[in-house]
């Protein structure tokens, strides 16, 4: 025999016994004989079998994998989602197949369409920025598929859900620049298709509302890709046209961080002149001490494993199209504590 291409017929013919006997004997079933048993273990070892996975998938109706679509790794919160997701994954024998969507529909598309073809037993789904037709998604729910959705909510599913609560967490940030004594507070937006843009958003304004400030359209400025050098332009031209501004929430790490730039190359000084927060709270954010709000995306990523497992087992049946919210948590440093 050819080692690592061993099958339980190699093995049984071999020993001269049936591949029934062979397969409780591997899987340390009672009733086979310590001679037996230790004759088909040592035989296995020496040719090195391996048990054929596609076999077992197809005979037991599972894998005992889990499929991720995510936006992008190279995002430190997402990066952090999936560390917790193989975490929890693992801890269980479970693998875990990711797939990037880029932030494009027709490749999150693609990667429902791979990882469903692959048999995997479950899907946890961050959607893109594009996505606003779900049929792919609705095609997993309709075909029994337990989903899990992280991060981003999405309307109109029927399915398990697994975010932070980004307006508190928007609320707070703007808070603390009030607290700071900011008066002309510019909110760097997401795209308004994704349900935590506009919680964030109206976290913001919630917290001018409750500050009895007014809400000035003019200081809402959309961050649709969400990239350091579009924020910067976008913030640059706003300092251009001479609004009053002190303040600056922007929907995640890397708008701030091109607020933080176009403020530094217009000679104004962060905190004094301009405070700015952040969302998400990037491992860089430390290192240029930017203020941010902590997601959690760990625990997210965790937690989103185990509500899948629940739907797996079917153990508990009201686990699915519930919501699960974590807190936020602010994060204050440099750029944004004026007050001591």
């Amino acid at each position: 025999m050819r080692s690592g291409q061993v099958t339980i017929k190699d093995i049984a013919k071999e020993l001269n016994i049936s591949c029934s006997t062979v397969s409780r004997a591997l899987k340390d079933f009672p009733g086979i004989s310590p001679t037996t048993k230790k004759s088909v273990v040592d035989l296995a070892n020496k040719y090195n079998y391996r048990p054929n996975a596609i076999a077992l998938s197809l005979r037991n109706q599972k894998t005992n994998t889990i499929g991720v679509v995510i936006p992008e790794t190279v995002h430190f919160f997402f990066s952090t989602v999936i560390s917790g997701i193989e975490d929890e994954a693992m801890s269980e024998g479970y693998n875990v197949m990711i797939c990037q969507s880029r932030e494009s529909y027709e490749r999150e598309a693609d990667c429902i369409d791979t990882l469903m073809g692959a048999r995997v037993d479950g899907l946890l789904v961050s959607i893109s920025r594009e996505t606003s037709d779900l049929a792919h998604l609705q095609k997993v729910v309709s075909e029994g598929k337990p989903l899990v959705f992280f991060d981003r909510l999405v309307e109109g599913m029927n399915a398990t859900s697994v975010v932070v609560d980004d307006y508190q967490g928007a609320y707070d940030a703007t808070k603390h620049l009030i607290d700071q004594g900011c008066k002309h507070i510019v909110h760097l937006e997401g795209p308004d298709n994704l349900i935590i843009s506009r919680k964030r958003k109206e976290g913001y304004i919630s917290a001018l509302e409750d500050h009895e400030m007014p809400i000035d359209e003019g200081l809402i400025i959309e961050c649709r890709d969400g990239s350091e050098a579009e924020a910067a332009k976008l913030f640059q031209h706003l300092l251009e046209s001479g609004a009053a501004i002190d303040g600056v929430f922007a929907n995640n790490d890397m708008a701030a961080l091109g607020a933080l730039q176009a403020s530094k190359s217009s000679g104004l000084k962060v905190p004094e002149d301009i405070a700015i927060i952040g969302f998400s709270n990037w491992q860089f954010s430390s290192l240029i001490d930017l203020s941010s709000v902590e997601q959690h995306g760990y625990e997210m990523g965790r937690e989103a494993v185990r509500l899948m497992f629940q739907e797996i087992a079917n153990e508990d049946e009201s686990a699915k199209s519930q919501i699960r919210i974590l807190d936020a948590e602010i994060v204050p440093r440099g750029s944004s504590s004026r007050i001591a």
